[in-house]
């Protein structure tokens, strides 16, 4: 089959994406990742399609022990024993050697990759050479306002400015008067966009602050000292789930009246919502990440299909989980799927 990308595509309007991602098709657990690949999805037999084995090489920038990737994995994987593919999971956080694992599934011959792009300025050339041998590139998560620029077929996440300008939104409604924009991973485009959207709408005074995400002693003991310095600090932002987790013991350690909300969730985050000790997360849905990308590969080799035309992502969030509706929430993060 020809793999070449669309020539023309027409505006069309952006949409909203809802996946018929059965939970149940997820044929293997997720592990945390790594820079080495592993196949997924291998054990699943039931409800698999009878086309043609596929390759696909799943490549992010996961950092060690950031449970917000085995969510998406294991999307992923479930898209991929569905479909037959052969599903190819590698990750590093340091963008050089990300581009260097895009590198290796292109020597792979792989019919499809599917990235992320935290930070795309390092992928640009690697991404060209893939569409050189003909592999379609979709991208995921980072990257919503890069991913044409560097001519990715097709882009599943949040906008995170957007995201960013909502939770701005919802500190004004809670009377917040100012607030500590945690980011764990300096450099990453879509942290920074999420902090830039909070200081968009936020109607009080954001501070950034930037700490070093795999070391979580020192994530700890960073906010900590910094609410201990402010005690004018009345919400703690943090961008990720084990990270918003941290930041509440900071809030005990400093005596800090200071609140956390986060974006993303994992099982242990909704029970911090539950006991009142996070407020509310905004989730991107990182199951539907993943399982929307690799099965957006499948679409297109076996139907020609391109979801928004080539010209909107699809959107996976925002959406806000509180007290109000974590309970409906809470079942599935259990299972490791939201």
């Amino acid at each position: 089959m020809d793999r070449s990308y669309p020539r023309s595509r027409k505006l069309v309007p952006m949409v909203a994406m809802a996946a018929a991602a059965a939970l149940t098709l997820a044929g293997c657990s997720s592990s945390s990742g790594g820079k080495e690949s592993e196949e997924g999805g291998a054990n699943a037999s039931a409800g698999k399609a009878n086309t043609p084995r596929m390759t696909v090489a799943l490549v992010t920038h996961q950092s060690p022990g950031d449970t917000f990737w085995d969510i998406v994995r294991k999307g992923a994987e479930a898209a991929a024993a569905k479909d037959n593919i052969k599903l190819i999971y590698s990750a590093d956080p340091n963008a050089g050697n990300q581009a260097n694992l895009v590198q290796n599934a292109i020597d792979q011959k792989v019919d499809g990759i599917a990235i992320t792009l935290a930070k795309p300025d390092a992928l640009k050339d690697v991404v060209g050479k893939a569409k050189a041998q003909n592999i379609p590139v979709v991208g995921l998560n980072s990257g919503v306002s890069e991913w044409q620029k560097l001519g990715l077929m097709e882009f599943f996440g949040q906008d995170e400015t957007v995201a960013g300008e909502a939770l701005g939104k919802r500190l004004n409604e809670a009377g917040a008067k100012k607030a500590v924009c945690v980011i764990q991973e300096q450099g990453n485009i879509g942290l920074t966009q999420r902090c830039d959207g909070v200081k968009k709408t936020f109607e009080g005074t954001t501070e950034t602050l930037n700490v070093n995400g795999t070391d979580m002693p020192s994530v700890k003991s960073t906010i900590t000292a910094k609410l201990k310095t402010d005690k004018d600090i009345d919400y703690v932002v943090a961008l990720g789930a084990p990270f918003a987790l941290t930041a509440a013991q900071s809030v005990d350690e400093a005596g800090s009246k200071a609140k956390v909300a986060t974006f993303d969730l994992n099982k242990e985050l909704t029970g911090a919502i539950s006991k009142g000790d996070i407020e509310f997360a905004v989730d991107q849905q990182p199951y539907l990440q993943g399982y929307l990308a690799i099965d957006s590969l499948w679409l297109y080799k076996n139907n020609g299909n391109y979801m928004g035309g080539g010209e909107a992502p699809v959107l996976t969030g925002p959406a806000f989980v509180d007290k109000t509706n974590v309970e409906k929430i809470d079942a599935f993060a259990a299972k490791g799927t939201r």
